[in-house]
């Protein structure tokens, strides 16, 4: 039943490929495993050591380095180190940026966890203590970008019955019990009073997780595309969609402080950010809102010798050459422009310290540090603007301008253009 399940939830989603597991050695996670290992697909267990319990995790580690090893799956772990946060909030973050490291490690695009029905009910009870909202009612969703949950529809008692007939053998975190934790505290305090009230409430719970699924559904059929367009209930709701889609926890409280912000920087030309983890942040500016995270600049870097179509950075820069000189020349952010040069031989990539600019028009040259704050691009752009070079000299800001070194002053030799790919 649960194998049938599991490859129907794959193949509903049309997924293939390296599976990431998430593998925490515990009855959801080792069941899953070992049902994508009878289904024979191409699987890699990630496991991380959160550093918590001493020996116990070392020992959790080992059961999880041997099972992988025992059933010939591909195995990778890491160890959190001492200094991070011991929280639920730093924990599932140093998780979740640990999965999606391995997402790219081994090429894949999708990473599995074994949440379940019982996780998704305590997190709607969780939410509903919170306050977060109808948002939140949703509970957890069966995907959300790279990562899936192919066991979300599966109660606790099936998972563990999976495990007893298959002779699986998996860790006992005594965590799990310790209800200093506010989960810990839902699942072993809260749901047996209610059960109570009423013995089917992890399925109730989950039945108003399907309605609100639903009427958010319909809601945001309605709501503006740009939260700088709506009104004060709407901005809510947007941002509320916001931290509901990158994860993140949040109350009423969280809500009206990124509220005011959005309100205080909505005017702002070059924008403002404000944290919202340790590498996600909100940008606003007088244009739009929303979400960056940090990321390594790309250092890489073409040359462009001769005319024809060139690859860059998920873009496609084309040189080619013209006859005749154009009757009118595109705006900047048209990603197009006409120039005059007598020999190719420039250098596409992103911005490096020391590069500077002639702006077109001007007297001399500049930093480009300077020309970008002046033409206010916010702060997170600055690194993803390709750039067409001589050196350390810009001659062309894709999107933004034209340098002075490559103005038609006769006759256009050539036309540049930059296309998404």
């Amino acid at each position: 039943m649960i194998v049938e399940e599991v490859r129907d939830f794959i193949e509903k989603n049309k997924l293939s490929g390296t599976f990431i597991v998430a593998f925490s050695g515990g009855y959801d996670s080792m069941c899953l495993l070992d049902i994508l290992k009878k289904l024979k697909y191409d699987i890699v267990a990630v496991h991380l050591n959160h550093n918590w319990r001493g020996k116990e995790s070392l020992a959790d580690e080992q059961n999880c380095s041997e099972f992988a090893k025992n059933n010939n799956i591909k195995y990778y772990t890491e160890t959190l180190d001492d200094d991070i946060e011991k929280t639920e909030t730093a924990a599932r973050e140093a998780r979740y940026e640990f999965f999606e490291r391995c997402a790219k490690k081994f090429n894949s695009k999708v990473v599995f966890t074994a949440h379940n029905f019982n996780d998704n009910a305590e997190t709607v009870l969780y939410r509903i203590i919170k306050g977060t909202g109808t948002i939140g009612l949703q509970g957890i969703s069966e995907n959300r970008g790279i990562f899936y949950r192919p066991l979300l529809k599966i109660t606790r008692e099936e998972i563990e019955n999976y495990c007893k007939l298959n002779n699986l053998s998996p860790n006992i975190d005594s965590s799990n019990y310790d209800t200093n934790y506010k989960r810990n505290f839902i699942r072993h305090k809260i749901l047996p009073v209610l059960k109570e009230i009423n013995p089917r409430v992890i399925e109730s719970l989950n039945t108003l997780s399907e309605i609100a699924k639903e009427d958010n559904c319909l809601i945001d059929k309605y709501l503006p595309s740009n939260i700088l367009d709506a009104n004060s209930t709407e901005q809510k709701r947007i941002i509320y969609k916001i931290l509901n889609n990158h994860n993140l926890d949040y109350d009423k409280k969280k809500i009206d402080y990124i509220q005011n912000f959005v309100e205080e920087n909505k005017h702002s030309k070059s924008g403002k950010k404000m944290s919202l983890t340790n590498d996600l942040w909100l940008f606003v500016n007088n244009k739009k809102v929303e979400v960056i995270k940090n990321t390594e600049k790309n250092q890489d870097e073409i040359n462009i010798t001769h005319t024809g179509k060139y690859y860059f950075d998920g873009y496609e820069f084309e040189i080619e050459k013209v006859e005749n000189t154009p009757s009118s020349f595109p705006k900047d952010k048209d990603f197009k422009a006409y120039i005059e040069t007598e020999d190719i031989n420039f250098t596409l990539r992103h911005r490096k310290d020391g590069d500077k600019i002639h702006p077109l028009g001007s007297s001399g040259t500049q930093k480009l540090k300077k020309y970008l704050n002046e033409k206010k691009i916010p702060q997170h752009e600055k690194d993803k603007l390709i750039l067409l070079c001589d050196n350390d000299n810009v001659l062309w800001v894709a999107g933004i301008g034209l340098g002075d070194d490559l103005k038609v002053k006769n006759n256009a030799t050539h036309m540049l253009t930059l296309r998404k790919r």
